[in-house]
């Protein structure tokens, strides 16, 4: 199999009453639904999805805890805001660094899914006062690596510039078809993949490319040893302070195919 189509294949698989926040005064970057009272969590979805893969995580927890659930620009059919250009994945972590500043969250649990997990690892690593602790869902700080143990970000960046074309490229057709078919071996649970697919097919081009580009090209490897909170990975990584937990029966959206094993660990990290 050529290089460029094992990175294709590879990085289709990080897809893997309330009121409304906005993150920011202007261009925001993601917008924020929070429901329920108490203790502060956040919820960040993955690559091209919708904060709805957290409906029954936050339906379960607003009983107890003030749900933050977030929403990227560019994502699934929400506006681009802040993120039409540039950089997405570093920029949303400062943006979510600047909420919780903003709305004067006191030590918030962080939890994100994949790309929504990278975010979170940023987060803590780069604004070590802002969080209380992070969970990370099937996240990984360099995801290169899963395809080349040597890789290097300079490495991997023709890689990366080939694959954010090439979903540039694609019609709306041939994008619709490949997240099918990649949803496939992301989502056990069968009846949660359409819904999926719709949400990719509703993400912006731009954004997708750009995110993509990001996390083949980023290794947070060296900044793991600043997250001074607790740290928690379903089965990502498993650096020197983190807790490594696995999910049987589950694919890419552990939170989908395994929901009360995901509870049960969500339970867990908030103790």
């Amino acid at each position: 199999m050529r290089p460029l189509k094992i990175f294709a294949a590879a990085f289709l698989l990080l897809f893997g009453l309330t009121h409304l926040a906005r993150a920011e005064a202007a261009e925001p970057r993601f917008s924020v639904v929070v429901e329920g009272k108490g203790p502060d969590v956040i919820l960040i979805p993955g690559l091209s999805s919708p904060r709805s893969v957290w409906d029954r995580t936050a339906d379960r927890l607003k009983a107890n805890h003030r749900v933050h659930l977030v929403q990227v620009g560019g994502f699934a059919g929400e506006k681009v805001g802040g993120n039409v250009e540039g950089l997405i994945v570093a920029p949303l972590a400062d943006a979510l660094a600047g909420y919780i500043a903003a709305n004067k969250l006191k030590a918030p649990a962080v939890i994100g899914h994949s790309l929504g997990g990278e975010a979170a690892l940023m987060l803590a690593a780069r604004r070590p006062g802002s969080v209380g602790r992070v969970m990370a869902v099937d996240s990984l700080p360099f995801y290169s690596l899963l395809f080349d143990p040597s890789a290097t970000p300079a490495s991997v960046k023709p890689q990366a510039d080939a694959f954010r074309d090439m979903i540039l490229a694609q019609t709306p057709e041939q994008g619709r078809a490949s997240q099918g078919a990649v949803l496939a071996r992301l989502v056990k649970t069968e009846g949660a993949r359409a819904a999926l697919v719709e949400a990719g097919a509703a993400s912006d081009k731009s954004v997708v490319a750009r995110s993509v580009h990001e996390l083949m090209t980023t290794d947070l490897r060296p900044e793991l040893g600043r997250v001074a909170v607790p740290l928690t990975v379903l089965y990502a990584w498993d650096s020197g302070t983190g807790y490594l937990e696995r999910i049987d029966g589950s694919y890419h959206f552990i939170m989908i195919d395994q929901p009360d094993a995901f509870a049960a660990a969500v339970d867990r990290f908030l103790r």
